[in-house]
């Protein structure tokens, strides 16, 4: 099997496992005595509702551009047109026909269609395949957070996120953390046998080859992280704290991998 077939196949088997998993969250909320206002406290100021509906406007958003097979930006945004919101048991159940939606066109959709992405990768449907599994996978562990039951996003998969961040976000400017900041991160996934060496320049940020790089003196100040795929994922994209990880150096440099 090629490795983009085996990229292809985890994503869908990460939707499917993670999708079923969000959902029964989202109904354990609306069971509760607070319903769907349960807080988020992994996304401040959030609500179990907002996770709802902020996941399946962007599962409607995917799904109106990602199968046009042309690489433009999309110029229609159907979120616009939403008029009042569903709410309860209601807004589970729009957030569950958009994902049934997206995952059957994503299972039919050839991964390299030509297709619009907001990073400098290669233009083609993959992309979003990938980006809707680590989204889902994200968004279920914000909503068991919410419940006081998170479980872990599986050590294959959040590898393959922080090599997204990495890859990704981070290039494309998308961070959330400073931007002043010169060193060297490495990030080690205890549970998956992978690492990542990140060179960091100011806004500049370059993902090093492990292989071929050699350790020199051009940036003394650095960092080493180590802990599940999980965890590291997680903390990139601000779930939970750096120092849930094991950490050594400069750890004022792990912030500015903040992806968002």
């Amino acid at each position: 099997m090629s490795k983009a077939q085996e990229h292809r196949q985890l994503w869908l088997a990460a939707l499917r496992a993670d999708g079923p998993a969000t959902r029964v969250a989202f109904e354990e909320a609306a069971a509760s005595e607070a319903g769907l206002s349960v807080p988020a406290p992994s996304c401040p100021g959030w609500t179990v509702l907002d996770l709802v509906t902020h996941q399946a406007k962007t599962y409607l958003w995917v799904r109106s551009h990602v199968a046009r097979g042309v690489t433009s930006r999309p110029d229609h945004d159907p979120r616009e047109e939403l008029a009042e919101l569903p709410t309860g048991t209601a807004a589970i159940q729009w957030w569950s026909d958009e994902y049934d939606a997206l995952v059957g066109l994503l299972e039919t959709l050839d991964p390299q269609l030509p297709a619009w992405n907001w990073a400098p990768a290669p233009k083609l449907a993959g992309f979003w395949l990938r980006r809707m599994a680590h989204s889902t996978a994200v968004r279920r562990w914000d909503a068991q957070m919410a419940l006081g039951q998170a479980e872990p996003i599986e050590s294959r998969l959040a590898a393959d996120g922080v090599a997204e961040v990495l890859e990704t976000w981070l290039p494309a400017g998308r961070r959330s953390g400073p931007t002043d900041r010169s060193g060297v991160v490495r990030l080690v996934a205890t549970d998956a046998d992978d690492e990542w060496l990140v060179r960091l320049r100011g806004e500049g940020v370059a993902l090093l080859d492990t292989d071929t790089w050699l350790d020199h003196d051009e940036h003394p100040t650095r960092v080493s992280a180590r802990g599940t795929a999980s965890d590291l994922v997680l903390a990139l994209f601000g779930r939970v704290r750096f120092d849930v990880l094991e950490v050594s150096g400069e750890a004022a440099l792990l912030t500015s991998l903040r992806a968002g």
